[in-house]
């Protein structure tokens, strides 16, 4: 084999290198944050309008794993008060892992329940409602 060949065949090898990894690139799944990001957008300074309220709460919205659930405790703010609202386990790599729940309680903890093998960084958004007043929590959290 001379040395042309080798060239030649180095090249070919170099060219199907580069078509594989198109090829995984393109085929590759990606997940968007959210369809409607700019819309979402143009709404955050109500989202941190709410987040506000939330710390200025007597004390901070507590949660806790255990058996394939996460249980929030609302702050003591809101004894007596209907809450409604919703909670979303959101997963940034996997829109597949995704929990969205819509709730209503009354001096009673939330329980989202947690799908098996769904582990990883999640964040944890809850918006809620009280007497006409809304609300915002994130919690970047780990399953």
């Amino acid at each position: 084999m001379n040395w042309g060949y080798k060239i030649l065949f180095v090249y070919g090898v170099f060219v199907l290198g580069i078509l594989f990894m198109v090829f995984k690139s393109s085929s590759q799944k990606m997940d968007l944050v959210t369809t409607d990001y700019y819309a979402k957008e143009l709404k955050y300074q109500e989202k941190i309008d709410e987040m506000n309220r939330v710390s200025t709460l007597t004390e901070e919205l507590k949660y806790e794993l255990k058996d394939n659930q996460i249980v929030l405790y609302f702050p003591k703010d809101f004894s007596g008060k209907k809450i409604t609202g919703t909670a979303e386990l959101y997963c940034p790599s996997n829109e597949d892992k995704d929990v969205k729940q819509n709730f209503s309680v009354q001096d009673t903890p939330l329980i989202i329940a947690i799908k098996p093998g769904n582990k990883g960084q999640h964040e944890l958004h809850i918006t809620w409602l009280v007497d006409g007043t809304s609300y915002y929590f994130e919690k970047k959290i780990f399953i």
